[in-house]
């Protein structure tokens, strides 16, 4: 039923039931570390209770729903191989908050402008998700779910974007959890993984998603 409504809102372009709705979810109690945790690797685990404490850094990234072939896709990015601790891995468009942002989701929609080219103005914030710790990089990564009713003139920055990847909202509602065995810097570990054409969602990305997805399935519209 959630697809016909999804395909029934999309010939309406009646963005302001969606708004309402999903908007409305993500002011109630999130599903939060209970549906992030169904992505987590093992090893992701064992790092929160070995890595050394530090105050993390804050970060935000940005969920962004837009209208294409009449359904709504979320942009994700696959980052350049540049040796960083993400490199090659793929993720939200997002990245650190800097003191000149005002909040966070000011973050998030200024990081998702620059990396792959949207115009912050355009996009309507709807809400966020429950903020994740990543041990790695000592980032505390708050998400936002924003929305457009234009599908974006993608833009990536090639010094961090080696491509952008669009997910149909369709497929993270049906995507299956697979166990694959992934090699993350010399060593392997076998991860929860979202497969979307081919391509691989799995760590923070994952985890962040799969909240997400809970918080969409319940959207009545």
């Amino acid at each position: 039923m959630i697809f016909k409504r999804l395909l029934f809102f999309q010939d309406t372009m009646n963005y302001t039931i969606l708004e309402k709705q999903l908007r409305g979810q993500l002011q109630k109690p999130l599903p939060g570390i209970e549906a992030q945790l169904k992505m987590s690797p093992r090893a992701r685990i064992d790092a929160i209770f070995n890595v050394k404490f530090e105050l993390p850094r804050k970060s935000a990234v940005l969920i962004l729903l837009y209208p294409n072939q009449n359904s709504l896709f979320i942009p994700f990015i696959e980052r350049a191989k540049n040796g960083g601790v993400h490199s090659g891995q793929i993720s939200l468009p997002g990245g650190k908050f800097e003191d000149f942002d005002s909040d966070l989701s000011q973050t998030a929609l200024r990081e998702a402008e620059e990396e792959i080219g949207t115009d912050r103005h355009r996009i309507k914030i709807l809400g966020s998700l429950t903020p994740l710790h990543i041990p790695v990089s000592r980032f505390m990564v708050y998400p936002f779910v924003g929305i457009t009713d234009e599908c974006p003139v993608f833009k990536p920055n090639r010094r961090e974007v080696a491509k952008i990847i669009a997910v149909d909202v369709r497929q993270l509602l049906t995507a299956e959890i697979n166990i694959e065995k992934i090699t993350i810097h010399n060593t392997v570990i076998d991860a929860p993984t979202f497969a979307f054409n081919g391509t691989r969602i799995w760590g923070a990305t994952s985890m962040i998603l799969s909240e997400f997805r809970n918080v969409l399935a319940k959207v009545q519209f």
